[in-house]
């Protein structure tokens, strides 16, 4: 009897294990479906590019707010929504590094931003910028003839944007009370000036002060075989650059150290918040009509959101982080200005010289003859070693002066004569 007893509480027991493993509720992990599904919305034709103040940034910015409303999450912007509205005058020049025309009308573009209280003293803020170049008519385009094309900008920045959604999801919904709140900021106006960033940091809906870490996400779509992600502000903060080395990972990793960049979280280092800003690198459809969804890489996305989510889970364990000023704090005015372009795409990643990912037709390196994969290392006088000599050699030049170019292709060393 005993036995019949014993066995059959044994029964019962290992049914319900079974039920407890089957009707157990599968907490929010990472999705590259989902991931897809943003990117896809985002950089549809629909949005028509997602222009600052353009009515396909309107577009965007609606779907956001209510993939944030959908989470669950506390509208963080103006007046109890999820909006922020800053006011720009646009550029009236297809050159990015034109100035501002004040004879332009001002107009108005929206940040989006949603709060997860998890009632702690203080904040990582995580963010990424959702707009783009619209129908190419606001500079920045490398396409020849940009006015009237939809730049889709599904790397740049669909793809930062949907990890920022896709975070937002993970943290709502994981069942875990972290040890800090958390704030999701969409940006608009990044393309145009880092607009967006500036105006939440002038205006923030939280204290400042009471900032843990800012995650920036921008271009995160295109990891590429050989798993190369670029990591900037590593040098912000004391603890960064060996958590960055000491959190598990299969990537290739650059890290910079310097929290200014061209991106919006150089916005909140220059309020004294230690920053991350996470980059797969730059490729040939990098600001053109071609940057479409069925080039990213979904499975690298998500492989580099659960990075994030590991250095998150380390950041959580410690005391709020102690700021460092970088190498380069002087200001950001002290970054290179240039008056000259010579029309091409940079590799980023790329040291012992400055390699080239692409050229645009009509350009000065298209006309001079240089090409994709060439690495120049020396323009003029000037030695270049990285991203950082080109464009201090780049800002010594004015338009119509003519200059030597020395690059590598292959084995060989060539002199090419450039003018801008």
């Amino acid at each position: 009897m005993k036995r019949r007893i014993r066995n059959k509480i044994l029964r019962l027991s290992l049914i319900a294990s079974t039920l407890f493993f089957l009707i157990k509720p599968v907490y929010a992990q990472i999705d590259a479906s989902i991931l897809r599904r943003h990117v896809q919305k985002l950089s549809g034709d629909e949005m028509e590019g997602r222009g600052t103040g353009e009515p396909g940034e309107a577009e965007a910015r609606g779907y956001i707010a209510s993939e944030f409303k959908r989470y669950g999450l506390t509208a963080y912007g103006a007046n109890n929504g999820f909006l922020q509205k800053f006011e720009f005058r646009p550029r009236n020049s297809s050159n990015p590094h034109a100035a501002i025309d004040t004879t332009q009308p001002v107009r108005s573009a929206y940040n989006v931003i949603a709060y997860l209280n998890n009632s702690a003293e203080n904040t990582i803020i995580i963010g990424a910028h959702y707009d783009h170049l619209g129908l190419g008519r606001q500079g920045g385009s490398l396409d020849p003839n940009p006015e009237g094309k939809i730049h889709n900008g599904a790397d740049d920045n669909a793809s930062g944007t949907a990890g920022l959604l896709e975070l937002a999801r993970f943290y709502r919904q994981n069942k875990i009370k972290e040890k800090y709140n958390f704030l999701f900021i969409a940006f608009s106006g990044e393309e145009l000036g880092l607009l967006g960033s500036k105006a939440f940091t002038a205006n923030p809906s939280i204290d400042l002060n009471k900032v843990h870490l800012m995650i920036n996400m921008d271009m995160i779509g295109r990891l590429d075989s050989a798993r190369r992600l670029m990591i900037y502000g590593t040098g912000t903060s004391p603890v960064l650059e060996n958590l960055i080395r000491n959190t598990s990972h299969d990537f290739q990793i650059k890290t910079d150290s310097s929290g200014i960049g061209p991106s919006d979280h150089t916005s909140f280092y220059l309020k004294n918040i230690p920053v991350l800003h996470f980059f797969t690198g730059s490729h040939p459809d990098y600001h053109k009509p071609s940057d479409d969804a069925d080039k990213v890489n979904y499975d690298g996305q998500k492989d580099v959101l659960e990075y994030i989510q590991r250095i998150i889970e380390k950041v959580e364990a410690m005391p709020k982080l102690a700021f460092t000023a970088t190498r380069n704090n002087s200001t950001a005015s002290d970054s290179p200005r240039f008056k000259v372009t010579l029309g091409i795409l940079p590799d980023y990643a790329f040291t012992g010289g400055m390699r080239v990912d692409g050229v645009t037709d009509g350009k000065p390196a298209a006309v001079a003859g240089l090409k994709a994969g060439d690495v120049i290392v020396q323009i003029g006088e000037h030695v270049v070693f990285d991203i950082q000599t080109y464009m201090q050699a780049l800002s010594k030049f004015t338009k119509g002066e003519t200059t030597s170019v020395k690059i590598k292709r292959g084995e060989d060393t060539l002199d090419m004569k450039v003018v801008f």
